[in-house]
């Protein structure tokens, strides 16, 4: 901000503008020397020379020289950015920075100037009184008590001078994501050109509920377990629910090879930094990747960013299901994502509620869930699954909970199927798809009740089959299941690398119903 006050007249210039804060002081003086006396005074002192960024000669006439460096200095006011505005950095507390002098709405972006002269970006994430909180986007750098903190389009000084500070665009959101592999911010990690937009592409798209298209289109996954007896349809949203090291990986590489998609956005948040590479190079391949968009925010990402990375996924899923084209999101893990929300929530002082989430992890999951599903676009789809990591194989779990209740189905993978070798570790007496009832036709759903039928006998009378207590014939539904128990096992399991068509998995069916 630029006030320049003498001789009882004023002007008063809002620039940030880095080359023209001097000058333009300068010349809002000439200009008070101006409208001090008239023109026609001949008292007038001679305004001060000044040459112009327009021309390196200077008007003899003093007078039309002021008034026409005083009518250019007007003309750039006009066009650069507003306030040149500095917080400082009051206290760091854990993950939060507080921040006095530069009250921003939360969701504001600033930086702060590290000890090294390095610029961190940080987000308002709330404030107490008149003191701003922020979290960083990014791993904290080394910072001193009342560093510099700057709102985005504003100069920093440095060195007596204003440098201006590049506007941060935000991630872009289009075609040339495709075969892309990028972080939660947007940023490439595959060392290709940057996609940006300096529009708001990555702000949330609100669905009128009333105009989603119906569900009414089966989609084929090329898992057998999955299209024969737990059919998605297009637009669905599935969780996939496991404790650790149950197989949700295996799952999820074969829905991502195999899924008849046009486009396949998978957001891998919070997990282990060194499975993207494997995913892009093992699961998807150089084939798989060209249809694909990848969106890494590995467990060492601050928290800000897992959470912008999941939003950013879904976002760009959405863009390519309102473009027409049948789009599927895989999301790993909506767990992670609620974890990077609790600690933002307890960073800034909200309390917890249930077993240590504070109640805005509660409302940030379904707000992130039903950015997924059918639009009003009747060409395109949008089918996402989230896998929900059970602490301790607990299905009451506060996130799977909530997630089990806004999900149109859930996937629980076995344990006990998963030591046995068992893969996918598909546990579909517990598993339901609610959108199979509006896809599959009234044979299919038949002979898919008959086979969860023969599946449920055998496992709750393994035991006493084992055992050898069980006497033939009294039970006709466990004596048809032990004797295709072998082809109930050969239809169930499928390797990494297999892939079924839909109509074949469901010939396949008939024989067991």
């Amino acid at each position: 901000m630029i006030e320049v006050e003498e001789s009882g007249a004023s002007i008063r210039a809002e620039s940030a503008d880095a080359g023209n804060s001097r000058w333009l002081t300068d010349y809002a003086r000439a200009g008070i020397a101006m409208m001090a006396e008239p023109a026609e005074s001949s008292s007038l002192s001679p305004a001060p020379l000044i040459s112009s960024p327009l021309t390196d000669q200077v008007d003899l006439d003093p007078l039309s020289n002021s008034r026409a460096e005083l009518s250019y200095a007007g003309d750039s006011l006009r066009t650069t950015p507003m306030g040149i505005r500095t917080g400082s950095l009051h206290r760091v507390t854990g993950l939060i920075y507080e921040v006095r002098g530069l009250p921003q709405p939360i969701g504001s972006l600033a930086r702060v100037e590290s000890s090294t002269g390095q610029l961190m970006d940080i987000e308002s994430v709330g404030f107490r009184g008149d003191v701003t909180l922020y979290m960083g986007v990014d791993q904290a750098r080394p910072l001193a008590p009342g560093a510099a903190v700057y709102p985005l389009r504003t100069p920093r000084r440095s060195a007596g001078a204003h440098r201006s500070v590049i506007e941060q665009t935000s991630p872009g959101v289009d075609e040339r994501l495709l075969g892309r592999v990028v972080d939660g911010l947007g940023r490439p990690l595959d060392g290709r050109p940057p996609v940006t937009s300096s529009s708001q592409d990555g702000q949330r798209i609100e669905i009128n509920p009333l105009t989603r298209k119906l569900i009414g289109e089966p989609l084929e996954t090329g898992v057998r377990a999955v299209d024969s007896l737990l059919t998605i349809g297009r637009g669905q949203r599935v969780g996939i629910f496991a404790g650790s090291g149950v197989g949700k990986s295996v799952l999820l590489g074969m829905l991502a090879g195999r899924v008849a998609a046009d486009v396949v956005v998978v957001g891998l948040i919070g997990e282990r930094g060194r499975e993207v590479r494997e995913f892009c190079d093992d699961i998807l391949g150089p084939k798989g990747l060209q249809r694909s968009v990848v969106v890494a925010a590995p467990a060492d990402a601050a928290p800000l960013a897992r959470l912008r990375g999941a939003f950013y996924a879904t976002r760009v899923a959405q863009y390519f299901r309102d473009t027409g084209r049948h789009t599927v999101l895989i999301l790993d893990s909506l767990s992670r994502f609620g974890m990077a929300q609790r600690e933002i929530a307890l960073s800034t002082g909200e309390p917890p509620a249930t077993k240590g989430y504070p109640p805005s992890v509660f409302a940030k999951i379904p707000e992130l869930v039903e950015m997924a599903g059918n639009s009003s676009n009747e060409q395109g789809s949008l089918t996402a699954f989230y896998t929900v990591l059970l602490e301790g194989d607990d299905t009451n779990d506060p996130v799977a909970d909530t997630a089990r209740a806004i999900l149109d189905g859930h996937i629980f993978l076995s344990r006990d199927l998963s030591e046995m070798g068992h893969y996918p570790a598909i546990d579909v007496e517990r598993s339901i798809s609610r959108a199979m009832p509006r896809v599959a036709s009234a044979q299919h759903l038949t002979r898919a009740s008959a086979f969860k039928q023969m599946w449920s006998k055998l496992s709750r009378s393994q035991d006493l089959v084992s055992m050898g207590a069980y006497a033939q014939g009294s039970d006709p539904i466990l004596d048809r299941a032990l004797a295709k128990r072998d082809a109930i096992n050969t239809f169930l399991r499928q390797g990494m690398t297999e892939s079924t068509p839909f109509s074949e998995t469901i010939e396949r069916l008939a024989q067991f119903g």
